[in-house]
């Protein structure tokens, strides 16, 4: 008998991954799609075309598991916040259920992130893991005592929305803070440090493409510094030092095993992440920082989408 599937969708605050995803993690057929400044109806109708294209390449699928970045009450599957999409109040779980016919899980994208990488991941032998993934904003899951930490009715672990900096910018999206590790860390905040390198360093790489009309992306800058730019280089360095400082505090906090970085800034490697670790080095409190490893994801940017799958096959008991 073939391995029993499932479709596993991680939707972020920019962009949306999904694939088809076997027992053994193996993914079987993948699905991309993008949004900017969709309003509620067509966010959820582009979340259930992505199904729908993959269930179409498997159409034995059992269940549907979602990762979306938002407060969700985990017992009833329903959304009732998000920083970076339309998703007040939205009964999600039902609602996915009834329009795709098919059981329904959902939860926080980061909490399906840091499940992908305790079952199979960066965090497989951790009984205590905290996991920051880095992309539109920043998303934060805890691993606590072997069993992902949700608070009181789920809307635990938002580590980007910390505050660093108690004067510093506003933070995105509908966030009413300033100052959040989010605005100041995040793949976002790379794109940022990057266009302000360029316009202080017009010479350099950088500063030559933005002064071509190209948007200066977290994405460029970091193409850019592993092709040894140093201007791109010097704009990683600083994010990862503000990452740093807010690892200091997941650190001194939770005294966790390892903090595993993922999202789609980790592609950045080293160059972000060896100044974070310096940072953590030189300001946590030991023993603590002697303990604690920071490391990369193992599944990168792909451990929503199977942390996804991985609810479904689990919690569905598919």
């Amino acid at each position: 008998m073939p391995p029993r599937r499932v479709i596993g969708i991680d939707a972020g605050g920019t962009k949306l991954l999904g694939g088809v995803v076997d027992e053994q993690l193996v993914v079987r057929h993948r699905v991309h799609r993008t949004w900017r400044g969709a309003d509620r109806q067509e966010t959820l109708d582009i979340m259930v075309e992505a199904v729908e294209e993959a269930r179409a390449a498997a159409p034995d699928v059992a269940a549907v598991g979602f990762g979306i970045p938002a407060l969700v009450r985990f017992e009833t599957g329903v959304s009732e916040w998000s920083t970076h999409l339309p998703l007040e109040d939205v009964p999600f779980r039902d609602l996915m259920s009834e329009r795709l016919g098919l059981p329904v899980w959902v939860d926080n994208d980061a909490n399906m992130a840091l499940l992908a990488e305790h079952r199979a991941g960066a965090a497989r032998d951790a009984r205590h893991a905290v996991l920051l993934a880095l992309g539109t904003g920043i998303g934060g899951g805890l691993l606590l005592d072997g069993r992902v930490y949700r608070g009181a009715v789920g809307f635990a672990g938002e580590l980007g929305h910390m505050v660093v900096d108690i004067d510093g910018p506003d933070c995105q999206g509908a966030c009413p803070g300033r100052g959040c590790l989010e605005v100041l860390a995040s793949g976002t905040s790379i794109g940022a440090a990057g266009e302000q390198a360029a316009r202080t360093e017009p010479t350099s790489e950088l500063g030559r493409r933005l002064a071509a009309g190209r948007e200066i992306t977290g994405g460029l800058v970091t193409e850019l510094a592993h092709d040894g730019d140093l201007v791109a280089r010097s704009a990683l360095e600083d994010v990862g030092r503000r990452l740093g400082a807010g690892i200091v505090s997941v650190v001194n906090v939770f005294n966790p095993e390892v903090v595993v970085v993922g999202g789609g800034a980790v592609a950045a490697g080293d160059l972000l992440l060896e100044p974070a670790r310096r940072v953590v080095a030189e300001r946590a409190l030991p023993p603590s920082r002697e303990l604690v490893r920071i490391v990369p994801a193992h599944f990168g940017d792909e451990s929503g989408m199977l942390g996804a799958a991985l609810l479904a096959l689990e919690e569905g008991r598919v």
